[in-house]
């Protein structure tokens, strides 16, 4: 997703438990996964790209512990807030950059889809359907659909399964972006709900970033 749609998906889902500065470096450890030489090359569990998914959840259950050990073991809060934006990256392009929600939406005939907020981004059944993909990134051409004047010429020319045609990053890319949303905004919800079990009330006053 572009990085305005992570930032809207952050202070929308997190519904005011973190102060704007918590708030703020969560949001800004999130973009900084599209940062294009650290970032974007090399790491598709970063994107639940190239139907890595095995990697996708282990990066991120591996950045949730690394919240929890950062809250229970003293160490600085903003170790806390990156390793939490890091993860909700991953789980919002998610819903971006893999088939779940045209598997969704299946279910529907064409043009009779319910309301965006019907929409169920923790169906147990697709996040583990045997037809889930995500896109392939086909460097170098890829790179040309970054940039909004090559975009559109090099998308035309890559196949049907690259992250070029497959993605619900932007509004433009059709009406499954706004269910992509949702469901992006339903488990950066949950997650929130992940990286607070069992921890005390000191630990969660530690985590919102505001003072008692």
């Amino acid at each position: 997703m572009k990085a305005e749609y992570h930032v809207q998906l952050c202070a929308q889902a997190l519904d005011g438990f973190f102060s704007p500065a918590a708030l703020a470096a969560i949001q800004a450890a999130n973009t900084g996964q599209d940062a294009i030489f650290s970032g974007f090359f090399g790491h598709p569990e970063f994107h639940f790209d190239e139907s890595k998914f095995a990697r996708g959840w282990a990066y991120v259950a591996e950045q949730r512990a690394r919240v929890r050990h950062t809250l229970q073991n003293g160490a600085p809060v903003e170790e806390a807030w990156a390793a939490f934006g890091r993860l909700l990256h991953a789980v919002q392009d998610f819903y971006a950059h893999s088939n779940y929600t045209k598997l969704w939406a299946e279910h529907y005939g064409e043009g009779d889809l319910p309301p965006a907020e019907q929409f169920d981004g923790l169906n147990e059944h697709l996040l583990n359907h045997p037809d889930l993909r995500s896109g392939h990134v086909y460097y170098p051409l890829e790179i040309l659909t970054f940039f909004e004047r090559t975009r559109d010429w090099a998308t035309a020319r890559l196949p049907l399964d690259s992250h070029a045609q497959m993605n619900l990053d932007y509004p433009e890319r059709g009406p499954l972006f706004e269910y992509a949303m949702v469901g992006a905004a339903q488990r950066s919800a949950q997650e929130l709900e992940l990286a607070l079990e069992g921890l005390d009330e000191a630990a969660r006053q530690k985590f919102s970033g505001k003072t008692a």
